[in-house]
């Protein structure tokens, strides 16, 4: 995991904090399943998008600026390996938006009643 992280750069620390904010609340969601913190919870997920999507385009265009220092026969693999670590930081995102979005559409059953026992008449 710390390879992982680490390869992402800087634009994984905005995507983490978003996205823990995100996963917060979307568990206080699915505790107390109130319209108020549904506006949270899709603001903080576009927010984590964004932010994923902010690291990957700057770690692309920081490979692409020193691509010119690169000699022309190595410039494939580094554009490859830059390209590949720039999408941690989106790859991140997307993770700790399906992880919210799983406490979400727990909420959404619990709140429709599908796992109540049917009355007895």
């Amino acid at each position: 995991m710390g390879e992982f992280f680490d390869a992402g750069g800087w634009g994984m620390y905005p995507t983490l904090i978003f996205g823990f904010l995100l996963v917060g609340c979307s568990i206080l969601f699915m505790i107390r399943p109130e319209p108020r913190y549904l506006a949270s919870v899709v603001g903080l997920g576009a927010t984590t998008a964004s932010a994923g999507m902010l690291g990957l385009i700057s770690g692309v265009m920081s490979t692409l600026r020193y691509l010119k220092n690169v000699p022309a026969d190595e410039r494939l693999m580094v554009i490859a390996t830059g390209t590949e670590e720039s999408l941690h930081c989106l790859m991140l995102g997307l993770i700790l938006i399906v992880v919210a979005g799983i406490f979400v559409a727990i909420s959404a059953v619990r709140t429709m009643g599908l796992f109540r026992a049917p009355a007895t008449a």
